[in-house]
């Protein structure tokens, strides 16, 4: 089943844009296999039936690498899907896009940069989320969605993050995402660092809802990807409906 994404969605947005300015194909692997518009999953194990609707007070805003926007494999994509208010725009060294500085600025927002506290000057680092009856803002994080070289080279050479605080996350976990190898076990995909960050902001349905979606979006994948049957009935899809058909309560502003 392929259901169209909202004409709002960030990260499709921005993969149109970045396919119409190239001046070759881009070729994902397994391309040879139509892909849903929507997921972009084969049509066999297409996943847009199951997408979430959550509602949020947080933001984010994804600073994507040059090519993460095509790629099939690019968890910024469920973020999108999931948090209506997401953000998503192509990282330059030379340029930046005067819509990213206006949401920076925007003051309904506190912008916070997401990246390890141990690369950042110790008066920037912080570990906790201001409640939003002390800020008066909504939360607004800032993720740099990329390789870790990428991310390291994001977060290096862009001035205008440089006024903002640096949120470390503190996990007490490894990543569990099996789409692409990584020698550290510290080292989370876009969609898990997210997740963690709404849990943060009191938005602890968000957060399940998401780190379920990913799960069920990596079955998908690594199903299609090798050609195994999808068990729509598996322990992660009935955890997923589960968490989609609970009411949650309001984010609270505390």
């Amino acid at each position: 089943m392929t259901v169209g994404l909202p004409a709002s969605h960030a990260v499709a947005r921005l993969r149109a844009a970045r396919l119409a300015a190239s001046s070759k194909p881009f070729v994902a692997r397994g391309s040879a296999s139509a892909r849903c518009e929507g997921c972009r999953l084969k049509a066999s194990h297409c996943l847009c039936a199951l997408r979430p609707e959550v509602s949020t007070r947080a933001g984010v805003c994804l600073l994507m690498a040059d090519i993460e926007p095509l790629k099939p494999s690019n968890t910024g994509w469920l973020i999108a899907d999931l948090v209506a208010d997401t953000w998503a725009f192509g990282w330059s060294r030379v340029a930046v896009d005067p819509a990213l500085l206006a949401l920076l600025d925007d003051p309904q927002w506190q912008p916070y940069v997401v990246f390890p506290g141990e690369y950042a000057a110790p008066q920037r680092v912080v570990r906790e989320v201001a409640p939003a009856a002390a800020s008066g803002k909504r939360p607004l994080f800032v993720l740099l969605d990329g390789t870790w070289s990428e991310a390291r080279k994001m977060f290096g050479r862009s001035p205008y993050l440089d006024r903002l605080p640096v949120l470390t996350l503190q996990p007490g976990h490894d990543s569990n995402y099996r789409l692409r190898r990584s020698f550290h076990g510290q080292h989370f995909c876009t969609s898990e660092v997210a997740a963690q960050c709404l849990a943060l902001a009191s938005e602890a349905h968000a957060a399940e809802a998401l780190a379920a979606y990913l799960d069920v979006f990596t079955t998908h994948y690594l199903s299609a990807k090798r050609n195994l049957r999808l068990d729509r009935e598996s322990e992660a899809h009935q955890r997923l409906l589960h968490l989609c058909c609970q009411v949650p309560t309001e984010p609270s502003a505390a």
